[in-house]
């Protein structure tokens, strides 16, 4: 492919976006000669597997086409396609969106082949399109990582422009809070590298604004911090301890010291119902025995027990649930970029929303949420700790607005949505209105101020800067 074709059509994203009929074969044909990497469209073998996200409740969308691009160069391609032909575009690097806005029935630029990792001198190079689990076995073998969730597959672009809550957060902070600079190629089809001293505001934007709203990140750099020992845990109690353990729970996992990470899952499924406190700690496990003490004097002894000191890169895969597994084996299976042939992971179908919690749940707010888990389906409520250095960042500093959140509330939900709907609506009196960008909700009203609150309105002037004509639109974009 020359570079002079390459030039012409970043030329023609110059055009203003017009009414445009649907692409036609030749223009398909054209966009894949132009591509580095390839275009997956109907009737290819791989277009099956290749349109499915992580949820099989969106396989009923069939895009026109995926485009697996291996460098900036394709997703600018793929952005002067649109522009010309007036292509809906859904930018995808882990295929995770909750509410299904990483495909789409017109163009999907799928980022994944951007996986490289690299690091030199305490800084990271993450492609965009990098699974989790790969990016801590790749940089454990420095001993190094960066704060990050637990989810194998999840890609870091989503990750990281929506915050990025995770299991080291309140040690160092969100994704977010690490990234130094990101790599985009915007609607116009320029590629900027946008950091504390260029394009600032973009850089604010993409430190939480969500994924898909700006442009198309292709890669990010990172700090990083040392992967050292660390002690997991995971303990289980009767439900009839949920709501003591609950109220526990609040007061200890967000104001103990940084080095400690917990979460809290209440769940109901076919097997009954079920208490879990779990997480991880910086340090040995006699330290950590310690800080579970104060807990367990408050709920009482647990009838399930497992603390297991470690290593950082082991703690990763027991908390995306591979422990049993080689990191090979932690994806899902195929031969497509994001996969791998071993892979053993599955697919799951689910459906959730969010909250934030600004202060302790009272006695009535504990009753009502043990209340609506024990409500007959298969669902969870899980809740994860935030607070250290997470709130030592003001909520204007990034794009990220919850940094006096005490924990997240995800409701996840495996049947109807009947549950789901009533037991967010339950609590909302107790929570308020603060939910997270990354648990993407399409029913959620008032949006724009659940997720990004004061800072809405610097995400909008941002958003009218770098994508006037919203070539970008997503349903709920900035």
């Amino acid at each position: 492919m020359s570079l002079d074709r390459r030039t012409f059509l970043r030329s023609t994203a110059l055009v203003p976006l017009v009414a445009a009929a649907a692409p036609k074969p030749a223009d398909w044909n054209a966009l894949a000669r132009g591509l580095d990497g390839r275009l997956t469209r109907p009737g290819d073998a791989t277009y099956d597997t290749a349109r499915r996200l992580f949820n099989p409740r969106f396989d009923t969308v069939r895009p026109a086409g995926i485009a697996y691009c291996d460098n900036a160069g394709d997703v600018a391609e793929c952005v002067a396609f649109a522009r010309r032909t007036g292509t809906r575009l859904a930018v995808r690097s882990g295929g995770h969106s909750y509410a299904g806005w990483s495909t789409g029935p017109g163009l999907v630029v799928d980022v994944s082949p951007m996986r490289s990792v690299r690091h030199a001198q305490g800084r990271a190079v993450v492609g965009a399109g990098a699974k989790l689990i790969d990016v801590y076995d790749r940089l454990a073998a420095d001993g190094v990582s960066i704060p990050a969730g637990s989810c194998a597959t999840v890609g870091v672009s989503g990750l990281a422009l929506g915050g990025g809550i995770g299991v080291v957060a309140r040690k160092y902070g969100l994704t977010c809070d690490v990234m130094e600079s990101v790599q985009l190629v915007l609607a116009d089809g320029r590629r900027l590298t946008c950091d504390a001293n260029h394009h600032p505001d973009l850089y604010w934007a993409c430190r939480g604004g969500g994924g898909g709203n700006f442009g198309v990140a292709t890669s990010f750099t990172f700090r990083t911090h040392p992967a050292r020992e660390v002690t997991v845990f995971f303990l289980h109690w009767p439900w009839a301890r949920a709501a003591k353990a609950l109220a526990a729970w609040q007061q200890w996992a967000p104001t103990a010291p940084d080095a400690l990470w917990a979460n809290l899952h209440l769940t109901r499924d076919r097997s009954g119902l079920d208490l879990q406190i779990g997480g991880l700690y910086l340090g040995g496990r006699t330290a950590c025995e310690n800080l579970l003490d104060r807990l367990t004097d408050r709920i009482g002894a647990p009838s399930r027990t497992h603390i297991r000191a470690t290593s950082y890169r082991q703690a990763m895969m027991t908390m995306a649930g591979c422990s049993g597994l080689k990191v090979s084996q932690c994806h899902l299976p195929g031969s497509l970029p994001g996969r791998t042939p071993d892979g053993r992971l599955s697919r799951d179908t689910f459906s959730a929303k969010s909250h934030l919690a600004y202060r302790p749940l009272g006695a009535q707010g504990i009753a009502a949420l043990v209340a609506q888990v024990a409500r007959s389906g298969e669902h969870s409520v899980l809740l994860d700790a935030l607070g250290g250095a997470v709130a030592r960042v003001a909520p204007g500093a990034t794009a990220f607005p919850h940094r006096s959140a005490l924990y997240s509330v995800q409701y996840y939900n495996h049947g109807t949505l009947a549950w789901l709907r009533g037991a967010h609506t339950a609590m909302r009196p107790h929570f308020g209105d603060h939910a997270y960008v990354n648990y993407i909700d399409p029913e959620l009203s008032g949006w724009r101020t659940a997720y990004y609150g004061a800072n809405a309105t610097r995400l909008s002037r941002v958003k009218s800067a770098y994508d006037p004509q919203r070539l970008f639109r997503l349903p709920q974009g900035a």
